[in-house]
């Protein structure tokens, strides 16, 4: 069976979540955490295939717990939510492992889409938290980027770090399949990486998302 964690120190919230998710989520079954130290304790034990995470809770916090994951070698993908502005913790979360990022304000048709893209094995950035991330570009990592790479090719590289394939990059641009194909080979090896996923990464580490 398939397994959503609800990890969040407001029962009122927790149980709210899952009304608002069974009905799109059927094949699912919900689990709850009040904090951090529950939900590691149950991400042990149990194969869970996505963990909703609030950032601020007693005992071990969302992005405390993210760390813990990876010390532990847990790889369920996880989107942090918080009542917080996205500006505040945007990269924080990106940069602790976190495969989206979303506020509690947001619409809940934006937390089931940003649902069903981590579940799809990719991340979710919102066009708000893009823009974050791309405002706290270190000025001397873009000149190196932009020194081997096109403006194209950049474009390119922050649309598959938001987690679109090449068929929805050429939609998006407007260019064909085979072109946005020869833009993904040309960034690999100009950035000496391997795939998407070194891809991701790097823009998250250049924060480029």
């Amino acid at each position: 069976m398939k397994t959503i964690l609800i990890v969040d120190d407001h029962a009122i919230l927790r149980k709210g979540l899952i009304q608002l998710l069974e009905g799109d989520f059927q094949d699912y079954i919900f689990l709850e955490a009040s904090n951090g130290i529950e939900a590691l304790s149950v991400l042990r034990k149990e194969k869970v295939d996505l963990a909703l995470l609030d950032i601020a809770m007693p005992k071990m916090n969302g992005i405390e717990l993210l760390k813990q994951l990876e010390i532990h070698n847990i790889s369920t993908p996880s989107i942090i939510l918080s009542m917080q502005e996205e500006d505040q913790y945007a990269l924080r979360v990106f940069k602790a492992g976190a495969s989206g990022f979303l506020s509690k304000n947001s619409a809940p048709e934006i937390l089931i889409k940003a649902i069903r893209k981590v579940l799809s094995g990719r991340k979710y950035i919102s066009e708000n938290v893009a823009d974050i991330l791309a405002d706290n570009v270190n000025k001397k990592d873009v000149k190196n980027i932009l020194d081997h790479l096109s403006n194209r090719e950049i474009q390119v590289l922050q649309l598959i770090a938001n987690g679109l394939i090449v068929s929805e990059i050429a939609k998006e641009i407007g260019l064909s399949v085979n072109t946005i194909s020869t833009y993904r080979s040309r960034i690999l090896k100009k950035l000496s990486l391997k795939n998407n996923a070194a891809i991701i990464k790097f823009a998250i580490d250049h924060n480029l998302g």
